[in-house]
């Protein structure tokens, strides 16, 4: 295997939601790979403290205060993109988020908000990137951060699963509208990661110190859900979704990716109190 395959040398990605949690590790994982990136993210603490990182790993940031629910927001960022750089090679979408609630509790404007975070947003980046990325003739990569409540059910995250089902199905379409152009357009679907916004961190710079921490009983309960024993940590996506961007994977296309620990795999099964997988946690 070559080495230079995983390789990002000079190339240039936009990350959105890139100032914490499961968009910090990909920006970091890409520099360490040798991209410079531009950090899109609503916090301008986040967006600093990332580019910051990426700095000392010797790779060029553009941190860029984005409220990527605001259409005029993120062309603007990708014009700022531009300007830096002259040129566009990898975007990540990866903001979105979600409150739990049961759907007849939701307000229109509740509905809503989630669906600019988390499909919105999506189409107004890469209908901003794409044409620079198509105008480059260097080919590219754009990487959708999905969910695996994407694929199933999701009782009170309805809105959310329905954007994230959304973003897989356009993954695809676009993948196919973009191939002459050697734009190639993947996702990752996580399931349960720590990051900020689940440690409760949710405004303000990431501290750690901060985070709310799980109980004994809470993470026995994720180890009997999750077949790795375990909840997902970041820097897993950030691997993903690097393989995903570089030439170890350039024939790969239209396809979704679980970073899940074997989550979906298992559809329902869980381990009892013994160790046993069951149906019914028995």
């Amino acid at each position: 295997m070559d080495s230079n395959q995983i390789a990002l040398t000079d190339q240039v990605a936009i990350v959105t939601g890139g100032g914490g949690g499961i968009g910090r590790a990909i920006a970091l994982a890409f520099a360490a790979a040798g991209a410079d990136v531009v950090i899109a993210d609503v916090v301008p603490e986040r967006c600093e403290e990332t580019a910051a990182r990426v700095r000392e790993l010797g790779r060029k940031a553009l941190p860029v205060p984005t409220d990527m629910c605001e259409t005029e927001q993120v062309y603007a960022m990708v014009d700022q993109a531009k300007a830096e750089f002259g040129r566009i090679d990898i975007l990540v979408n990866n903001v979105g988020g979600v409150a739990p609630k049961p759907f007849l509790q939701q307000s229109e404007r509740s509905w809503r908000k989630h669906i600019d975070l988390n499909l919105v947003s999506m189409l107004a980046a890469t209908s901003a990137a794409a044409p620079v990325m198509v105008e480059g003739g260097r080919g590219g990569a754009i990487i959708n951060v999905a969910s695996i409540e994407a694929s199933r059910a999701a009782p009170y995250y309805s809105i959310y699963a329905a954007c994230k089902a959304g973003m897989l199905n356009f993954t695809r379409s676009l993948a196919l509208e973009l191939a002459e152009h050697n734009i190639r357009v993947n996702a990752i679907a996580p399931d349960y990661t720590v990051t900020p916004g689940l440690r409760g961190n949710i405004k303000g710079p990431v501290d750690e110190s901060t985070w709310l921490q799980p109980t004994p009983e809470q993470e026995q309960a994720t180890a009997n859900r999750i077949p790795a024993g375990r909840t997902g940590i970041d820097s897993e996506c950030g691997q993903a979704a690097l393989f995903l961007a570089s030439a170890m994977s350039s024939y790969v296309n239209g396809v979704v990716l679980p970073v899940d620990g074997g989550s979906w795999a298992s559809s329902g099964w869980i381990r009892n109190a013994t160790g046993k997988w069951t149906l019914t946690g028995i």
